[in-house]
């Protein structure tokens, strides 16, 4: 029996490349769609699904009456935690894409999942989970290193949550980080931001681009560059997908793909 999936903010451009990805999975079916600017419109019409018509709705309320079992969230922070208050309130799984939660939310958010599951990730693309994990792999062999974020100029925030993630688990696998050596910025900012253990992160927001990241480490004689590349929103299906799948495994709280990668 086929799992039923709901969106919210299915209008976006990331909410109606999860409905085709959901509509492509033979184990899932699409039931309900939520997003404020296209109340009432058909679904299909929306995001250009074949086969499913139904009204996407404003508010969350009519993903109950159909009996949603996972709601994928790709919205922004504040419309996020609402939506996901209301899941857990109501004890539907909910796979979170959306960035901008800190450790402090992930606290609060552990506490009102105990009827349903919520996953957080700050990537769905498998590439990019791999990416930060041979950082943190390659960092105890490096003094120095930089992160390099580069999004589409529709991404309102930074640094993005990947570059965030890299630079925590770069500084707790290693605590052995070179001083920065610029003691004086001709342009303030130059340096980019400081990011955990003064790792600098530099964030590009330019039309054209989809999801990059680059992390150069250097070391005495050699510099070690691992860079990941999203060229379309495809690529975070397969890892969307997967956490829709196996979410109802994963209790309370999870952040990151990497409990389902082992």
């Amino acid at each position: 029996m086929a799992l039923r999936v709901g969106v919210f903010g299915v209008g976006g451009r990331m909410g109606s490349a999860v409905a085709h990805a959901i509509c492509d999975a033979s184990d899932l079916e699409l039931v309900a769609a939520v997003d404020p600017s296209y109340e009432g419109i058909d679904v299909g019409e929306v995001t250009g699904v074949d086969g499913h018509h139904f009204p996407v709705s404003s508010e969350a309320g009519p993903i109950v009456d159909a009996d949603v079992e996972v709601m994928v969230d790709f919205t922004h922070h504040d419309a996020a935690r609402a939506n996901l208050e209301f899941c857990a309130g109501n004890g539907i799984h909910v796979v979170i894409g959306t960035s901008g939660f800190t450790e402090a939310d992930h606290v609060e958010i552990g506490q009102l999942f105990t009827s349903s599951n919520c996953l957080i990730a700050p990537n769905f693309a498998i590439g990019a989970v791999l990416m930060m994990r041979f950082a943190e792999l390659a960092a105890p062999f490096f003094q120095t290193g930089e992160i390099i974020e580069l999004h589409h100029d529709g991404k309102i925030d930074a640094p993005s949550g990947t570059a965030i993630s890299t630079a925590e688990r770069m500084a707790a696998a290693s605590h052995d980080w070179a001083p920065d050596p610029v003691v004086s910025e001709t342009i303030p900012g130059a340096r980019g931001a400081s990011g955990p253990a003064g790792i600098s992160i530099h964030s590009v927001r330019m039309r054209g681009m989809t999801a990059h990241q680059e992390v150069i480490l250097g070391a005495a004689g050699q510099t070690l560059t691992i860079r990941h590349d999203s060229i379309d929103r495809s690529s975070f299906m397969p890892g969307v997908v997967m956490a829709v799948r196996r979410i109802g495994e994963l209790p309370g709280l999870t952040v990151g793909l990497d409990k389902l990668l082992n």
